[in-house]
């Protein structure tokens, strides 16, 4: 969208500028509305699964802003030639499942027939705008939290290989369902006011952007980083997906990666579905937000630190 004229407005809180998850617009001095839009192909196999990972996946972008969903519609691309009508209701059950938990309502959508089956959500939510979360919002002196471990996409690489294990299949189909709610609340009570959740660019990819919008330099200690079971082996056999060798390509002028080589780089820059969020906050806020998030089982982590620069990423 770079030749594209901005859209300027006092009441637009978030627009294009920095790349931000979602976009925001205040309709009153305590309230803001939270707008974004995401679909995906089939990460799994089984219909209502899919529609679940789909639509936490969606509404994930409201959580990275520090709001709550409000409303969805679902938006589906469907191969009315190969597919049942009643594997389409499945999918749709599944993004039930996710506002059902949520605790959002879905009112409708659109549906065009498609050779290659896609789902999604298109959300709205609100946010108050003095506790919104932002890209650009990350503060020198932070430390920087993880709420889910990386892999996913090498996992559902070797997924559609047929090669990743049961234990495998089952941890990341529990991440990728997960709803962020509880990290965007934990970020927000930690005075937290940058946050992003870590999707399609991997962790470099969006804390690069985040990074560099926030005007800071982040370390990030490789050990302390949580994966899913499975994962490093099977990037160690092969299963990287191409999206995830973009992404280190795209990234890669902002990254010093030290002595780690490239198979950690690559699992740093894994293409992820539903992932966690990353957020900063102060050094003493850490181990309640820890505490708060392994409460509600989450595997989260301190994963780094920021300082003063321009967004610079080094793996140590």
């Amino acid at each position: 969208m770079g030749h594209l004229e901005n859209t300027s407005h006092p009441d637009l809180l978030v627009g294009t500028e920095t790349g931000d998850d979602a976009a925001v617009w205040r309709i009153a001095p305590d309230r803001a509305l939270i707008s974004t839009a995401d679909f995906i192909t089939p990460v799994v196999d089984d219909a209502r699964t899919w529609g679940q990972v789909a639509a936490a996946n969606s509404v994930s972008d409201v959580y990275a802003m520090g709001g709550r969903p409000l409303f969805a519609l679902n938006l589906v691309g469907w191969n009315t030639d190969e597919l049942s009508v009643e594997l389409l209701g499945e999918v749709l059950a599944g993004g039930d499942d996710i506002a059902r938990a949520g605790g959002f309502a879905v009112v409708g959508g659109h549906t065009i027939d498609d050779p290659e089956p896609k789902y999604g959500m298109s959300v709205t939510g609100e946010v108050h705008p003095d506790f919104m979360l932002t890209n650009a919002g990350l503060k020198p002196g932070q430390d920087l939290i993880l709420s889910k471990p990386l892999g996913i996409g090498v996992i559902t690489t070797a997924m559609k290989a047929g090669k990743a294990p049961e234990h495998v299949v089952a941890a990341a189909v529990d991440s990728m369902t997960r709803l962020n709610d509880v990290g965007a609340k934990a970020a927000v009570d930690a005075g937290a006011t940058g946050a992003t959740d870590v999707t399609g660019f991997g962790l470099l990819g969006h804390l690069g952007r985040m990074a560099k919008e926030s005007k800071v330099d982040a370390v990030l200690h490789v050990e302390a980083t949580p994966f899913l079971p499975g994962a490093k082996d099977l990037a160690a056999d092969g299963f990287i997906p191409g999206g995830t060798r973009r992404n280190l390509a795209w990234i890669k002028s902002q990254v010093k990666p030290g002595a780690h080589e490239e198979l950690t780089q690559l699992l740093f820059a894994d293409a992820q579905t539903s992932g966690g969020l990353i957020f900063g906050v102060d050094p003493g806020e850490t181990s309640s937000v820890l505490a708060m998030l392994a409460d509600s089982g989450h595997t989260a982590a301190l994963v780094g630190a920021t300082t003063s620069g321009a967004g610079i990423l080094t793996l140590e």
